[in-house]
Formats: structure tokens, sequence, C-alpha cells
């Protein structure tokens, strides 16, 4: 028995940040025991535990997923913690200890902000020496220097992280780091130096190009040096007017525009610093996660291009930057350029717009390896220009960057244009995760979309532990949405963009924080997020009330479901489905989960309110747009998805409904026309609702629009477009075109929830328990799922075999319960590791065509014959196209009908899609049912086994 992942506020050993009441989370593993029957928490100031803050004793209390430490904070204190757990079968183990220290808390501030008599667009160095003469025990740094700073001592970078103090509403907020530096500082002389950048503080940001300084017009620091000496005294170093600064040999940075570095330039001069006041009221320990180089890469190649240019290609759509070894000789100045992709063979940048994204660097000679210090890049190529002699690969290493969150999920099939689908989204979330969870990491945008952190919140979840970083962005988010009365912004931070209220994208204040909670269980984010959840809800109110008092929300600016594929202005793209019934659906599903996080939180009072104001909602929407009989009004991919997905339909109208959206999908020729908001929950709603065999064709399709036409095309991240870049190779257009793109990776959320069947109950949140329900479909051979819980290792894995059997592997963690469905499943003929289920010591039931068995912890295997037939065999219910994907079924149709194999590319392109049965009784394809019959006799033998559909 081991106890793994401790973590504080699901941060491993956080330094420095605001913790509020810490919470305290672990997971159990390696035993063979199923529940925790008691558990232990201790805490103390040594990491002896001789000196013990809290100990809880033996109790049945301890809750794994969040244990609220009950202890009065200090402020500048490590606290070692560690717990105990028994198990129901006796087992027993103590934990490694874990740790966790404040910051400053309440305590004044003695250090003043400061900043260089210089001009005001030179990057300076702040720096003093300190004389250290007693022994060192401790030394610690409480600094933000804005826009952006490092920090050296004696030379040497301290801390790992980049891009401090990071990114947020700096006007309403900003972010303190602290750092352990006690084994960079020595006795006798140390420098202590911080160089500045603008970022986008008081850089170029923001959308349509940006603007400059727009929050400070002035670089600045505010520092505190704490040393603890053997003798216990303490020396405090402050930022005051007896530091000094002196010119860097940055000289730009920009977030969009790059970097401009010459180590030619020597600058002995020093200048004065001054006092500035910014106040102290804005100051706030940290909340951001550190952005850190998760993991690095090698070029896969140089290549010359036609053009005649050098050319490193990473092999991977990645964000970060090139980092590079030279002793290039004195005054020559190497280029890095970056871009996402090349035209007819070429370096191409266009589709970022304005945004330079270069590095330049002035070599002096010396053997070094430079980085950028101040910005980065969202890029897969980058051209080399003015390098000496000729580019050997190795000398440059990708840096990968993004806010340090572990990776919890993973997802393997038998198709590896899926595989790779699914590493697009995670790679995705990798570039868009830099602190902000911005649209794209690339061009002069980069800005934090609230619509594109929604849509994609529950696969963010289950792909990475994602509670710290988006507990950053909520409460950033709450700060912005309290100076506009509810109203939720587009963008988080909102620089220049100080519109919102649109639907889709304010529910970022009410999905993202419900996710967060139905994933780890941890119902602080809940608590932090509560006014901002219900301050959205009554900012729509007030909209619904404003115009008439409907509960219908028909008034406001609103992006509708954005680049959906069946609108009509392609230069406002908000799609075909109507934007009021898109927007209600949201006034329904905001106001019903106000509900149930108030009931989480034990406000049963507000609960009833909100819930009192979804149902009204809901009753409006079905009283407008729905008739008697069940039909929407509103015939789109969009509309019949999000009725379904948020229970607008009428119960006895449901089949009606899904029946009528896969009459939908079939006039679109089984290809998506959805946008950001319909596509997220396209495919789950087809599985959860009788339709799994089309939500496989949309994974599978692989021409445009679909998810695998982008992988066919090379692409190793989600696009922004569904046809970002054309069959032919060339780019679809620069005006909003980015290659990574995370919203269209949703769809890996459906693959975690029902090609895998691993979904969280909201009961018990935090995976305790689940439900296990995979969906298999012929065209995968099997699918490997595993995801690191907050509760522990799940493992979800199928196959299929040659005679159409179903066998499920399932791996539950401890303490932790599951309800397994078993589809197509008769509860006699299901075998559950090697001996009939019905004589299994477990519960279990046959209900609709699916075998329920309520599981605990360990290893399970399932086997059975399903009773409808899995590997589909050929027909003349078919689509035509399908069939004449076939080898063996286009070789009957030469011989049987041969009219049908004759039609021209652009009749295929019209009625491919529809059955050979259908297609019989038109003029052009008259066949007697007798010849139909004859062909399925001769087609039942053969296998449907093609994977992709296109025409």
């Amino acid at each position: 028995m081991k106890i793994i992942n401790m973590k504080t506020n699901r941060i491993t050993n956080p330094l420095g940040f605001d913790l509020g009441k810490p919470r305290l989370s672990f997971v159990v593993c390696e035993t063979s025991a199923t529940k925790q029957i008691a558990a232990q928490v201790q805490v103390a100031l040594d990491e002896e535990f001789m000196n013990r803050v809290f100990d809880s004793g033996r109790s049945e209390d301890v809750d794994s997923l969040a244990f609220e430490v009950p202890i009065k904070l200090q402020p500048y204190t490590r606290y070692y913690w560690r717990v105990t757990v028994w198990a129901d079968n006796g087992d027993e183990a103590t934990s490694d200890i874990a740790w966790f220290e404040t910051a400053k808390l309440g305590e004044p501030w003695n250090a003043e902000w400061i900043t260089p008599d210089l001009e005001k667009d030179v990057h300076p160095v702040l720096c003093r020496e300190i004389d250290i003469y007693k022994e060192i025990v401790s030394a610690r740094v409480y600094v933000c220097g804005l826009g952006l700073y490092e920090m050296e001592i004696n030379g040497e970078k301290a801390g790992v992280e980049y891009l401090t103090p990071y990114f947020n509403a700096y006007d309403k907020w900003l972010q303190y780091q602290t750092y352990d530096i006690s084994e960079l500082l020595r006795t006798g002389k140390n420098t202590v130096e911080f160089t500045l950048g603008n970022g986008l503080y008081k850089g170029r940001f923001g959308f349509r190009g940006g603007e400059i300084e727009i929050y400070g017009d002035k670089f600045v620091l505010l520092c505190e040096i704490v040393i603890k000496h053997a003798d216990g005294t303490i020396t405090v170093i402050n930022s005051d007017e007896t530091w000094k600064a002196r010119k860097s040999p940055i000289f730009f940075s920009g977030i969009y525009d790059g970097e401009i570095y010459d180590a030619t330039f020597i600058h002995e001069d020093y200048y004065e610093v001054k006092k500035i006041d910014l106040g102290y009221d804005r100051l706030k320990a940290r909340l951001s996660l550190p952005v850190v180089v998760k993991e690095v890469l090698k070029p896969i190649k140089v290549i010359i291009t036609p053009a005649g240019e050098t050319v490193l290609d990473m092999g991977q759509n990645m964000v970060g930057w090139v980092q590079f070894k030279t002793n290039a000789p004195k005054e020559t100045e190497i280029v890095l350029q970056y871009a996402e992709l090349l035209q007819e063979g070429n370096f191409y940048q266009d589709n970022l717009r304005t945004a330079k994204a270069e590095f330049r660097y002035n070599s002096n000679g010396d053997e070094v390896i430079v980085r950028p210090h101040f910005t980065y890049y969202g890029f897969r190529y980058v051209k080399v220009s003015g390098w000496s002699g000729e580019v050997n690969p190795e000398d440059f290493t990708g840096c990968v960057l993004y806010s340090d969150m572990d990776q919890l999920g993973s997802i393997e099939t038998s198709n590896p244009l899926v595989n790779r689908l699914f590493l697009n989204a995670l790679w995705g979330q990798k570039g868009n995760f830099l602190d902000v969870p911005t649209d794209c990491p690339q061009r002069d945008e980069r800005m934090g979309w609230t619509g594109d952190a929604q849509v994609f919140s529950g696969t963010a979840c289950f792909n990475m532990d994602t509670y710290a970083f988006f507990s950053k962005y909520g409460y950033d988010l709450a700060q912005e949405q309290a100076v506009f009365e509810g109203m939720v912004p587009m963008v988080v931070p909102v620089a220049t963009i100080k519109g919102g209220g649109s639907s889709a994208w304010g529910e970022a204040a009410t999905v993202i924080p419900w996710n967060v909670y139905l994933h780890y269980g941890d119902k602080a984010i809940l608590e932090q997020q509560f006014e901002s959840m219900k301050g959205w809800v009554d900012y729509i109110k007030r909209s619904d009330e404003a115009s008439g008092n409907k509960r219908l929300w028909t008034i406001g600016f609103h992006f509708g479901d954005w680049l959906a594929l069946d609108g009509d202005d392609p230069s406002f793209p908000t799609g075909g489905t109507e934007i009021a019934f898109i927007s209600s659906a949201y006034y329904f599903y905001s106001s019903m989960l106000v509900a149930k996080a108030a009931r989480v939180l034990g406000k049963e009072d507000i609960a009833r309110q909100y819930e009192e104001l979804s149902n009204e909602v809901r009753d409006a929407i079905r009283e407008e747009y729905f008739t008697s009989t069940g039909r929407l009004a509103l015939n789109t991919q969009t509309a019949l998805v999000v009725a379904l997905f948020m229970d607008l339909v009428p119960e006895k109208h449901r089949k009606r409904v899904a029946q009528d959206l896969r009459e939908r999908l079939k006039k679109d020729k089984n290809h998506l026309k959805t946008g950001f908001v319909g596509t997220p929950y396209l495919c789950r709603v087809l599985s959860e609702n009788g339709n799994n065999d089309l939500a496989y064709t949309l994974l599978l399709n692989n021409d445009y629009p679909s998810w695998l036409y982008a992988v066919t095309m090379g692409a190793t991240t989600i696009w922004e477009r569904w046809n970002s870049v054309l069959p032919d190779g060339k780019i679809s257009g620069t005006d909003m075109n980015s290659l990574n793109h995370y919203a269209y990776g949703s769809i890996v959320e459906w693959m975690y929830r029902n090609v895998a069947g691993i979904n969280p109950v909201e009961e018990k949140p935090g995976f305790r328990q689940v439900r296990l329900a995979p969906k298999p479909d012929y065209r995968l051979k099997h699918v490997k799922a595993t995801l690191n819980s907050a509760a522990g290792l799940y493992e979800s894995q199928w196959e299929i075999n040659d005679e159409g059997q179903l066998k499920f592997k399932f791996v539950i963690p401890f303490n932790t319960t599951a309800t397994v469905e078993l589809p197509d499943a008769k509860l006699e003929n299901v075998m559950m590791s090697g001996q009939p289920l019905v004589d299994a010591e477990v519960r279990s039931c046959e209900f609709e065509n699916r075998v329920h068995v309520d599981l605990y912890s360990g290893k399970w295997e399932f086997f059975y014959t399903p009773e409808v037939e899995y590997i589909k065999r050929c027909s003349t219910q078919m689509a035509l196209v399908e069939l004449l994907g076939n080898k063996e079924a286009k070789k009957v149709l030469e011989d049987t009908v041969p009219q049908a194999t004759a039609l021209s590319k652009e009749m295929l392109e019209k009625v491919g899609h529809q059955s050979l049965r259908e297609l019989s009784k038109m003029p052009f394809l008259r066949i007697p049912s007798e010849v139909l019959d004859e062909l399925d006799l001769k087609l039942k033998n053969i296998k449907n086994n093609k994977v992709t559909v296109s025409v």
C-alpha cells in the first residue's frame, strides 16, 4: 500500500501561494484493499514532526479528495504534512512528507516600488549588492516586477519559471512570487539583478493588433529579500532608492513581435532609481501555476526551401521558443523567425497578421546557449538567418512552455489517425494553457477568450490537472466581471476588449467551475466562484426582464454558434441557429448550474430560487420552440444537439428529436456543420440518444468538414477552422486562421466519456464514483483509456474480435465504486473474469438491452457475444458512397448494377450519402426491388470495415 500525489490545493509543494484555507489531497495505490476505513493527517513546523500544529488523530472524516486543515496560517512559514491510511483489509501506510509554505499573508510591505531613471522604452536591469557575513539558514525573495521579470543571484537564474509575474487583470490585482534562494546566496558579496521586459503590462497587446501601455507605462519592481541566519537573526533587503539601474542588452521585447538581444552591448554606467507610488492594495500572493519548460524537442530535419531559406522543422506545432548554441563571430546577427506552416515549400507568416514573431541575437563571439526572455512563440517551423556555417540541428532545442500541470488522461485506439487527433487536442491544450487559456498562441491576439475556455474545459479536466489553473482564471474572471455588474467579458484579462455578455462565452463563469468541481471533488472552487456564477445569471435575468420578462434571452450581443458552417454571413460567422434559442438555452443551463452549486454549498434557499428560474426558462423555451408533437422549430444540427444535451426536450419527445437529428445529419451527408456551441456536445448527444453509429461516422470522416481532415493534412494541433488549410496545401485565409486553436478539440471529452465510457457522477464527484459505459463501434477494433483521476487511476479498454464478440477490461482505484454498463448484453451470456456473471458476488441486473454491474476497486474483465451484430455487413441499406468505398462491394455492384458505379463525382457528392435502396427510386437510377434483394444476398458476407468516408 502506497500513498502518492500529495498536493495542497491540488499543487505539489506550493511555495508562496495564496492558499486560503489549505486543502490536502492524496491518492492510495498498490493495495488489494477496496476501502479507506480511517486516516490521520498531521501537520508540523519541522520534518521530524516534533512541533505539530495539527493532528486529526485516527479519523473516519479525512477525505483524500480535499481535507481542509483547520489551522490559522502564519506568514513566512513552511508547514510539513503527512498522512496515514488504514484500509478494510488491514493494510496501513504512512506517506512521505509533503509541504506548503506561506508568503507574506497580511504582513505589511517595507519595500518600495522603484522605477529606473531611464527612457521608458529602455529595458533595465535593477540591481544591488548584498554583503552577508553570517551563516545562512534560509533565504526568500518576495517580488513583483512589471511588465515581466527574471531574477539572477550571482549570475545564476533564480527558479525555473518564465514570464513572471504572468498575465492577469493588473488594474485589479498584482501577483507577487516567492523564491527560495538559499542555495544561490553565499557568504560575502552577492549581486542581485532583476531584468525587466514589457509583457502585456506595457507592451503591445490586444485585439486587432493591440495597443501599448494598457496597464502601465514604466518598468517597476517591488522586492523583499529575507535572510535567516544560524544565530537566529534576520537580514531584510528591500527595494528602495539605494538600488541602481543599468541598460539591458535586451533592446526590445514584445509578446507578439519577439525580442532583440545584443550580446555586444556592454553598458557599465549605472543610473538612479526612483520611487513610484503603485500602492500595495492590489498585491496578492500568487495564484498562477509556474510556467516552465515542461519538455524539449529536437528538430526532425533542416529544410532548404525553394526560396533558398534554411528552416528547422520541429515536427510538432508547439509553444515556447528555440534555444541554440553558437560561437558565431562577433557582430554576427542571428535571426530566428517562427511560423506554423510552409506554403509552396517556403517559409510563411501571413496568418500571424501583424505579429513579427522573431528573435534577433547579435553575437559577442563567445560560445553561449541563447534563448529569449520576455516572449514566446507558437510554431512548427523556424527560419534561421545569419548562421555561420552549416546549420546543425543538434545546436537547436525546442523548449515547450506551459503552466505546470500534470497530465492525467490518455487515449489509444486501433486507428492511428484517431490517436493523432487525441494528441492534437492535447498539444493544443499545452500550447494555449500558458497561465491564461488563450485562443491561440502565435498571432497578434493570444487572448483569454472565455468562449474557447468554456467549451474545452471538460476535455481540459480529463487531460490535465487543471484545478489550480482554472482557479486562477476564475478569480481573474470574477475581478473583471465585478466591474460590469455581473456581465462576463469576452476575454479575461479584458485588456483592450471591454465588451461581453455573449451566451456561451459568459458561461465560462458557470460551466468551468462546475466542471472543475465535478472532476476534482473539491467544492472550494464553487465557494470561490459562487458569486461570479450567480452574478452572471442575474445579469441574464436583468436582460430578460428588460425585454419583457419572457424567461427567454432575446436581446444583447451574441457570437451564436461561432464559425458554424450553416450560416449565411461569412463575414461574421454566427451560424444558422437562431441566436435567441442558443442564448435562452444557456440561460436555462447556467441557472441550473447555479442551483446545483448552491445545493452543494448548502445554500438551499438560493438553490430553490435558481432551480425555479431554470424550470421557468425551460418551460418558456418549450412553448416558444417546440410543437405539441415534439418537433423543434429550428432544424439545425446545433439546435437539435443543444436541445437534447441541455434537457430542453420534453421526455416523451426525446426519441423523435434524436431521430430528427439523425435525419438532419443525413441531409448534411453525415458531416458536421456545427460551430463553437454545437461541436462540444454533438457526438455526446448522438452516442447517448441511440445514434452512436453516427457519432463514430463523424469522428472517422476524413474529408472536409471533419476532425480527421486536418489530421490527414498533417496537422499536429487543432485548427481554428474546419478548413484552415485547403486540400491543395494552401491556407484558406489569413484574417482569422490559427493552426493551434483548441476549441474543436472538445471532441476528446466524448472520447473519454462515450468511447472509453469514463463518466464522473455528480453525487460523488472527483471520480469517487464513476459510470463506466463504453460504447464500442466495429470501426475501431480496440480502445484503451487511462485517467489518473483525483481519486486514483482508472483504466477502461475494450476490443471487438473477428467473431464480433466484446471484451472489456476495467481498473477501478482504491476507495471508489463504479457502475459498469455493458451494451447490447444479456445477463446470462456475460462472463466476468472467467466465470458467469450470474454466479459472481457482485450486484448486477439487465435493463434496456444493457447489463449493469456495481463494482468496487480492483481489476475486472467481461466477455460476451452482443445481442446485435457489431461487425457490420454490407447491404443496400448502406450509403452508396460507403459501398463504393469497399472494394469487394464495389465489384459486386459493377457486376450487378453497373449504373450505380458509373455516377459522376458531382452526382455522388450530391446523393452519395443516401442508401442504394433510397436511390433506386430515383429516375436516374431505377433498380427493381428483386435486384436489390439479390444484391443483399451477395453483399451480406462482405464486412463493412471501411473506417473513413470520403467522396
